[in-house]
Order: C-alpha cells, then sequence, then structure tokens
C-alpha cells in the first residue's frame, strides 16, 4: 500500500488527468460556452477548500448556480439559484470535470475523501480530522456510498475507513461504482436540499 501511496497512485492521477482533459476537451468546450452565457460571464466556480494536512488550496468547478440575492444582500439558498444547465451538469457529475486541473497541479487526487469548507476544520473531532492525511479527491468511497444523501456522520466514518485502507484495488473499485453512479445519477443531493445541509459540528 506504502508503495502505491507514494509512488504509483501520483502517477495514475497525472496520467488519467491528461487523458480525461484531452478527451473530454470538446464537451468542456460547449460546457463552458453555454455557461458563460448563463452566469453573467462567470463559468467556472472558484473556492478555497482544504487539502492534505490541511492545506489550503482553490479548487475549480462549473459553476452550477447564479449569484442571485434577496432583499438583504444576501445569497438565496442553494435550490433557488441551481440553473437548468447546472442541475444538469450536477446530475451528470460534469460540474466536477474541471478538478481534473487541480489533480494536475497536485493539490487533489482521483480517489480521495471530498474537499468541503475551510470553515468546517475547527468542528471535526479527532478521528473526523484524519480524512486530511490523504489527499482530497474528485470521487471517494463516500461518494459511492451516499453522496450528498447520507449524514455527516456517515460521510465521515466512510472517508476515515477510506484512509485506513487505501490500495490500488480499493481505488480501482471506487471509481467503477463511481462511473455506475454516475449514469444511476444517484445520491446527487439530499431530501429537500440541491446539495447537502452545511455541517454544523457533532
Amino acid at each position: 500500500m506504502q508503495v502505491y501511496k507514494l509512488i504509483f497512485k501520483r502517477s495514475l492521477d497525472v496520467f488519467v488527468a491528461i487523458l480525461g482533459l484531452v478527451v473530454l476537451s470538446p464537451v468542456l468546450i460547449v460546457i463552458t460556452v453555454l455557461l458563460y452565457f448563463t452566469t453573467s460571464g462567470k463559468p467556472f466556480f472558484l473556492q478555497l477548500r482544504p487539502g492534505i494536512n490541511g492545506r489550503i488550496f482553490k479548487i475549480i468547478k462549473f459553476r452550477s448556480m447564479n449569484e442571485k440575492k434577496d432583499k438583504k444582500g444576501d445569497l438565496l439558498p442553494d435550490s433557488m439559484r441551481l440553473t437548468s444547465i447546472g442541475a444538469f451538469i450536477r446530475r451528470t457529475s460534469l460540474d466536477e470535470v474541471p478538478q481534473l486541473i487541480n489533480v494536475l497541479k497536485g493539490d487533489m487526487s482521483l480517489v480521495g475523501p471530498r474537499p468541503l469548507l475551510p470553515a468546517y476544520l475547527p468542528l471535526y473531532n479527532k478521528e473526523q480530522r484524519r480524512r486530511h492525511e490523504v489527499k482530497p479527491g474528485i470521487t471517494g468511497w463516500a461518494q459511492v456510498n451516499g453522496r450528498n444523501a447520507i449524514s455527516w456522520q456517515k460521510k465521515f466514518e466512510y472517508d476515515v475507513w477510506y484512509v485506513d485502507h487505501l490500495s490500488f484495488a480499493l481505488d480501482m473499485r471506487i471509481v467503477c461504482f463511481t462511473i455506475y453512479k454516475v449514469f444511476k445519477r444517484d445520491g446527487v443531493s439530499a431530501n429537500g436540499e440541491a446539495t447537502m445541509q452545511a455541517f454544523k459540528g457533532n
């Protein structure tokens, strides 16, 4: 496991990221153009996220929501800001594809715990914090076991389990399950939410 974790996993990440960007480039161009006209010229969503050991990096995604605000100047709920094309790319997980750039940069891996918000860092208990012992991933064990439709507690349990059992065989299993889940469009959101409710601590 250590040889795979320290050497081969990174090589596989780079190879698949380059291949994915090349193969999907026509689709990425079309989505970028469509989002440009539906998101006021801002097709990409950049946000700070904690990576391995809590190191902060800037994640890259396609923008699936507009920036409409209420009378007080606060952003409307996610479900009210989700655009039609945004809903489509989220259902098909195409909004995640630009993160292949993060993989090339070394911020992320293809497989690992999903990078969450920096505001959550002080809310984790000691066990939950272990999810940052490996690089975050585009997909992960929690993603293929419910994604946004499971509880935060269960999500963190899956993340830590992955950290303890990381291997080439497990990563390939997760990739295969991810492809299946994408076509099935399973677990994209929690009940009544566009994505998932914010984590508020234990």
